[in-house]
């Protein structure tokens, strides 16, 4: 059986009163003319909507009505500019869309990712904010085509060298066709398809020709000299069109079989094609430095002779270029989308003799107030412009004229217009004529965008996140209430940083990107639980609540709360499945096969083989009072002694030190109803065992709940021998799956099976049904486990009251969190495979209630666990070795007999813990408790690296940020003068001993 596929849990923080509108730049665009409803698919993963309301009619094609004037109101008012507003939104991806189109008349939408998907979006359904997914690549996927408004399926191209077509229906993969794992530049970036024939192009530079009904290549077109970015196909799939990054836009006759013409009016990289003629005579193309050119060659019998005008002129580079009716819509790397005034080629271009007289006469005399234009002169953007101006006028190719010039030798105008040293602030017309000035200056109508995230930085604290925005903005986020805590306005990141800061060390627990604009946490379950906070450290009310040392898991405590409604849920459904299993107690319950027979008839087994006193014996799983398995806990603030490290190689010693107690062991150890403390494999080389639990409390009373696993400062009192034992009984494996197994009972060769009957009787088919059910392997399987208990008990007690086998945590545990209810939650699944992530779910905190049924069937077992039975994966708990020294001997040594002073504990054990423990070990125990008596830290100070050490600084923030160096941690403690007595009782023990030692000089 293959090995389920690894999956997480991520879920991202709301953007504080955001409208619609993409986040970062926008790649795709697509256009509804009927409906007037315009698609954008962005970078930060969304698909967002636009009602347009416009004509989208062109009137300035060859349909114009010859005989409307433009004093008629009617032309008048489908002139007027109209502004855009925001339809519906939806976040299809979690990576960049690359590209979008519209299929099945319109009514789907689909969507190309570098998420690795496919999908498809319905945005006039029922459900439409639920895109499906369609198809899968193993890598980015950069393209889209498809044959015609009308078809059932399109292609996608993508980094992984393949082109793929999918069934719209839902039929899946229709075709593979693979370019070849030996071509590295087979990457697609470009894909067109028309009638029989699918073009594709990548950075190797070669157009390749398909037959889309069977996959085989048809023919190739070499000749450019850099990645194809963008293909278009003639109505009768006889011209290809493709645009280039090395500066040029090729046409080929594909019945030739070669190039027929190279344009040449773009000076940078071509990044998108449009067309709507059937013969591709009129077409738009667009680049990166932002230039966008309308090319017409309609009725010129040579391309060459065609008109090339630069309509606009974008601050980024245009990777779409769109057209509907009389307008141009461009994408670019803003969050922004332009729609500029289309121009008719059809007007009659400007003269250079009249440019040049324009200018003489404008140096002559120039009116300080210019006259008004006359009515009937057409504007564009408050410009009269009765002719197209002659300064964006671009020159189609090498061996075109430019308007009203002789053409001239192909020679001195290679030389003119070569594409290496040709730019387009530097093009020039001609000598006397000036550079090249787009038709538009400014655009018609601007779809605002919104400012998304784009750089972030976690704080040590790793709760704590600062992100830079696309305005500038310096903001900081709170990963566990998810919300944005405070704004530092437009400064630079690593300025804010050293600012807001911690000298803390926290093991990572979550994984941070902004990819989407939006800030994503990712918790996976290897190490989403590695993180623990004190409790005192973090924000929280009723902090009274909770014990001074008490310790708070951030993975659990969020989980927790993300699905909360879900948690809420799943109860209502447990109590309705109880009471329903209680009344139908003598009745087959839910989870058994309908109509299944009370007894099975089995073949008579011969006498031979069958053994009088031997019975099978059905292993069950051990039960605590509540009736359910619990696992144990994470193991807690331990010191343990470590093996002295001599010449590089380590020796397990056993410790025979007597037994004290630390100032910790006064507090109750007790464990919720649904955990129980974990044993820890190196308890028996630790330096404190659990025999504290088993003393009351100093002051009789309970002073609030454990962190789980947090056990008592005491010695070990077991042999090396005993340990050994104990080490070997607690394995990694038994420690890990805690199984319990039944005793043998003992056989000799000469004992006979019993005979066994025909008719197995139902209270044996009864003891056998637990171990033929199946567990699923994911949410739902930790309800089958819950379920099953209940029938297990059932059965042994019809009349039995059923307690109830979800126990989530407690607020002792995971105190009160209220995230935003419009915070995205996403369940996620590796496909390594395929090389990248797939969304099993997509939901929000306020709908994994309603979700209850998709999220049992997506949601990996761990988090059912963790949320229904409050377990949590068993992970061996990381520790600090570090040595402890008086400082000068001027205090006892808590060094053993042998003189070992190494030692290892949690790295959460704060400084406080380590002096409780050198109390333990240098005070005399008194006969009775003495509640007055003055706590260790007050008397006592803890040194690393001659600097003075917090009461609440862990053993991992003093190895990160105080020793900073490898081996052992070395510390020193001391006395400050409150208590001189120890002092003076160190002094007087060693003038009787005679001896005087000196120690490592501490510089204070």
């Amino acid at each position: 059986m293959a090995r389920k596929a690894r999956q997480r849990i991520s879920y991202v923080l709301p953007l504080a009163n955001s409208p619609g509108g993409h986040r970062l730049g926008v790649n795709g665009l697509a256009i509804d003319t009927d409906r007037s409803i315009l698609y954008s698919g962005g970078r930060d993963g969304l698909i967002c909507a636009w009602d347009l309301d416009l004509d989208l009619e062109s009137h300035t094609s060859d349909n114009e009505n010859p005989f409307t004037s433009p004093e008629d109101p009617s032309a008048k008012a489908s002139k007027k500019s109209k502004s855009s507003y925001f339809g519906k939104q939806v976040q299809a991806h979690t990576h960049w869309v690359n590209d979008i189109l519209l299929a099945h008349s319109n009514s789907a939408l689909v969507s190309a990712s570098s998420d690795i998907t496919v999908k498809v979006w319905r945005p006039h359904s029922e459900d439409s904010q639920i895109p499906t997914n369609i198809g899968l690549h193993s890598d980015y996927v950069k393209c889209l085509a498809s044959p015609g408004a009308h078809s059932d399926w399109v292609a996608s191209g993508g980094l992984d060298h393949k082109i793929k077509l999918w069934d719209l229906n839902g039929g899946g993969e229709k075709l593979h066709i693979d370019l070849g794992e030996n071509e590295t530049k087979g990457s697609v970036y470009a894909l067109s398809v028309r009638g029989s024939v699918m073009a594709s192009g990548g950075p190797e530079s070669i157009v390749r020709l398909w037959d889309p009904k069977s996959g085989r290549r048809i023919t190739n077109f070499v000749g450019h000299t850099d990645n194809i970015r963008d293909i278009l196909i003639n109505q009768d799939g006889d011209t290809v069109m493709t645009a280039s990054s090395d500066q040029s836009i090729k046409v080929w006759s594909v019945t030739a079989g070669r190039c027929m013409y190279t344009l040449t009016m773009h000076n940078d990289s071509v990044w998108s094609l449009y067309s709507d003629h059937p013969q591709l005579s009129l077409f738009y193309s667009s680049d990166r430095s932002g230039l966008v050119a309308k090319t017409d060659v309609r009725e010129c019998p040579d391309m060459d002779e065609g008109l090339s005008l630069a309509v606009a002129q974008e601050h980024d580079g245009v990777a779409k270029v769109l057209v509907a009716g009389d307008y141009v819509w461009t994408a670019t790397s803003s969050s922004s989308i332009n729609r500029w005034h289309d121009v008719d080629t059809r007007k009659e271009v400007q003269s250079p003799e009249s440019v040049r007289q324009q200018r003489g006469s404008g140096i002559v005399s120039r009116p300080k107030i210019p006259s008004p234009p006359p009515k009937e002169t057409p504007t564009v953007n408050g410009i009269t412009k009765s002719q197209i101006p002659l300064s964006c006028v671009l020159r189609i190719s090498n061996n075109a004229a430019y308007p009203g010039q002789r053409p001239r030798d192909i020679e001195v105008a290679t030389i003119y217009s070569g594409t290496s040293a040709r730019k387009m602030s530097e093009a020039i017309v001609d000598q006397d004529l000036g550079p090249i000035i787009p038709f538009h200056d400014l655009p018609e109508e601007t779809i605002e965008g919104q400012n998304g995230l784009i750089k972030h930085v976690m704080l040590n604290d790793r709760r704590r996140v600062l992100t830079l925005d696309t305005a500038g903005e310096v903001t900081m986020w709170d990963l566990l209430r998810c919300i944005p805590v405070k704004s530092f306005g437009k400064r630079h990141l690593e300025d804010v940083m050293p600012e807001v800061n911690t000298t803390e060390s926290v093991a990572n627990w979550c994984g941070v990107d902004t990819r989407t604009g939006r800030l994503a946490c990712i918790l996976e379950e290897n190490y989403c639980f590695d993180a623990e906070m004190y409790a005192d450290e973090l924000d929280i009310e009723n902090a009274g609540d909770f014990r001074d040392d008490q310790r708070i898991n951030l993975g659990k405590w969020i989980l927790r709360f993300l699905f909360a409604k879900l948690i809420g849920e799943e109860l209502e459904r447990d109590a309705k499945f109880r009471q329903h299993l209680m009344a139908n107690a003598s009745r087959p319950t839910s989870l058994r096969r309908e109509n299944a027979p009370s007894s099975i008839q089995l073949p008579v087994i011969p006498p031979s083989f069958v053994d009088e006193d031997d019975s099978v014996i059905t292993p069950r799983p051990t039960l605590v009072a509540d009736g359910i398995t619990r696992p144990p806990n994470t193991p807690g603030l331990t010191i343990g002694s470590a093996s002295p490290y001599i010449n590089g190689a380590t020796t397990t010693l056993g410790s025979n030190r007597p037994a004290t107690v630390e100032e910790g062991t006064a507090l109750e150890k007790r464990t919720s109803q649904h955990s129980q403390a974990r044993v820890s494999s190196d308890r028996a080389s630790d330096y404190f065992s659990s025999n504290a639990q088993a003393k009351s409390p100093v002051d009789g009373q309970s002073k609030g709940p454990v962190t789980p696993g947090d056990t008592s400062l005491d010695a070990a009192t077991s042999s090396p021998v005993d340990a050994d034992k104990e080490e070997k009984s607690g394995s990694l494996f038994g420690k890990k799956f805690r199984m319990n197994f039944p005793k043998k009972l003992g056989r000799t060769s000469q004992d006979v099976k019993p005979a066994v009957v025909d008719e197995i009787s139902e209270d044996s088919d009864k003891s056998e049904e637990k171990e033929d059910k199946t567990i699923r392997d994911n949410f739902f399987g930790t309800i089958q486990k819950i379920r099953y208990d209940y029938e297990e008990l059932i059965q042994h007690g019809p009349t039995q009251h059923l307690a109830p086998g979800i126990t989530p945590s407690l607020l002792n545990e995971t105190p009160l969190l209220q995230p935003p209810p419009y915070t995205t939650v996403i369940i996620q699944e590796d496909r390594s495979d395929l090389g990248g992530v797939a969304d099993l779910y997509r939901g929000t905190i306020g709908s994994v209630g309603n979700d209850a049924d998709m999220i049992e069937r997506t949601g990996p077992m761990w988090l059912g666990d963790l949320l229904l039975k409050n377990q949590m994966p068993v992970k061996e708990i990381p520790k600090v070795s570090f040595v402890l020294l008086p400082y000068q001997d001027l205090l006892p040594s808590i060094a053993s007999p042998d003189g070992n002073s190494r030692l290892n504990a949690n790295r959460m054990l704060r400084a406080k813990k380590v002096l409780a423990y050198v109390a333990e070990r240098i005070e005399t125990p008194a006969e009775q408790p003495n509640f007055d008596i003055v706590k260790p830290e007050d008397y006592l100070e803890l040194f690393c690296q001659d600097q003075l050490v917090a009461h609440k600084t862990t053993l991992a923030t003093l190895r990160a940020h105080t020793w900073k160096a490898g081996g052992d941690v070395i510390l020193y403690y001391k006395s400050n003068g409150k208590r001189p007595e120890l002092e003076e009782r160190e002094r007087v023990k060693k003038e009787n001993e005679g001896t005087a030692k000196t120690g490592p000089v501490l510089h204070t």
